[in-house]
C-alpha cells in the first residue's frame, strides 16, 4: 500500500480489505493469544486471505511481566507498530487496558518537519504560513487522532505554536515576537486545536 491504513476486521463474506492490512490483536491471557495465532491463518484462508510469514509476530507485553519498571516504553511492557506505541493503562473503572499513543520517534519527526518548514518559510505571508501549518496539523490529527491519544496530540499542538512563534521572531533582526503579540496573532490566524478524529465506541467508554 502507498499509505498505512487502520481498519476494523469483520468476518463475513463480501468484506473487501486493503491488499495489505496490518491488524493488532490484544489478549488478556497469553494462552488465548497463542491459540488464536495458531488458527488465524486457517480462518483467514476461508476468505481468500493469508498471513505474511515474515510480518506476523507474537509480542508478549504483559502488564505484570517480571522485572517490569515504571517506564512501559522502555522496559518491554510495550511495543511500537505503525507509528503507535501500545502501552498498558487504566480504564475509568480501574481495569488494565491497552492504549495506543504516538510513538516517540514519530512525534519527534513530526516536530522536526514543522521546524524545517517554519525555518525556510518564515518570510512568507502570515496567512500562507497559517494555511500550510493548518494542513500539516490536520494531517497529523487524521492519523494519530485516535481514542486515548489526546494528550500527545495536545503536546504536538502546543509545540507547533511554540515553533511557529520562534521562527516568526527571527523574521527580522532585533525584532522579537513576544508571546503576547503572538497570542493576538493566533486569534486572527488560529491553528487547529488537538482533536480526536477516530473515536472507537468500544474504547471511548473505558479509556480515560
Amino acid at each position: 500500500m502507498s499509505r498505512e491504513v487502520h481498519v476494523r476486521i469483520c468476518e463475513r463474506l463480501g468484506v473487501q480489505l486493503p491488499r495489505a492490512t496490518r491488524p493488532v490483536m490484544a489478549f488478556e491471557e497469553c494462552l488465548d493469544a497463542k491459540r488464536v495465532l495458531d488458527v488465524l491463518g486457517k480462518r483467514l484462508a476461508r476468505f481468500g486471505l493469508t498471513l505474511h510469514p515474515d510480518k506476523t509476530r507474537f509480542v508478549d507485553f504483559r502488564n505484570n511481566r517480571p522485572n517490569g519498571t515504571d517506564h512501559p516504553e522502555t522496559d518491554g511492557t510495550s511495543f511500537t507498530f505503525l507509528g503507535f506505541t501500545h502501552i498498558w493503562g487504566k480504564s475509568r473503572a480501574g481495569k488494565n487496558v491497552v492504549r495506543q499513543v504516538t510513538a516517540k520517534n514519530r512525534y519527534a519527526r513530526a516536530l522536526v518537519a514543522v521546524t524545517d518548514w517554519c525555518r525556510h518559510n518564515r518570510h512568507q505571508p502570515i496567512p500562507d504560513q497559517q494555511a500550510h501549518l493548518t494542513a500539516m496539523m490536520r494531517g497529523h490529527y487524521a492519523y494519530y487522532g485516535i481514542t486515548g491519544n489526546f494528550r500527545r496530540l495536545r503536546w504536538y499542538a502546543d509545540q507547533v505554536e511554540r515553533i511557529w512563534q520562534k521562527w516568526l521572531s527571527r523574521r527580522d533582526r532585533g525584532s522579537r515576537l513576544l508571546w503576547s503579540r503572538f497570542t493576538a496573532l493566533l486569534k486572527r490566524h488560529p491553528l487547529p486545536a488537538a482533536r480526536i478524529v477516530h473515536r472507537y465506541t468500544f474504547a471511548s467508554e473505558t479509556l480515560s
